[in-house]
């Protein structure tokens, strides 16, 4: 599998975070921990499965399918990608903020780490599930 320091994916800060940027800080992230955490999350069902894997496109509503297919032409076309907001949720597991789609999109592609920004408040709880600091 894929790093994302392996691929030739490029990303930019996310335009929620301006004005912000003092407040959260840039890690990769470990994609199949993240993912087990997310898993928790209501809003996991869109496009997981209950076993945790994620769903193929048959398997997904026709927005969530519409909105993979938008990301994956993103991915394909070199478009330059606004990296993906976490933070921990009410239930004290990971939640994707903005970026959701394109974090399943590469997760589903197989890429194992993937940057993204965390707010510092949170950085002790993602000690796990980070891979390498900006």
């Amino acid at each position: 599998m894929k790093t994302n320091s392996e691929t030739a994916l490029k990303f930019s800060d996310p335009e929620s975070l301006k004005g912000r940027e003092d407040r959260f800080c840039e890690v990769e992230v470990w994609v199949a921990p993240v993912l087990a955490s997310w898993s928790q999350s209501m809003f996991a069902h869109e496009w997981l499965k209950p076993d945790g894997k994620i769903r193929t496109l048959a398997e997904m509503s026709e927005a969530m399918r519409n909105k993979r297919r938008a990301m994956e032409s993103a991915i394909d076309e070199g478009q330059t990608l606004m990296k993906p907001v976490l933070g921990v949720g009410v239930l004290d597991n990971i939640e994707i903020g903005s970026g959701r789609d394109l974090f399943l999109a590469l997760a589903a592609r197989g890429v194992t780490s993937i940057p993204v920004y965390i707010p510092r408040s949170h950085k002790s709880e993602f000690k796990v599930f980070i891979r390498s600091e900006s």
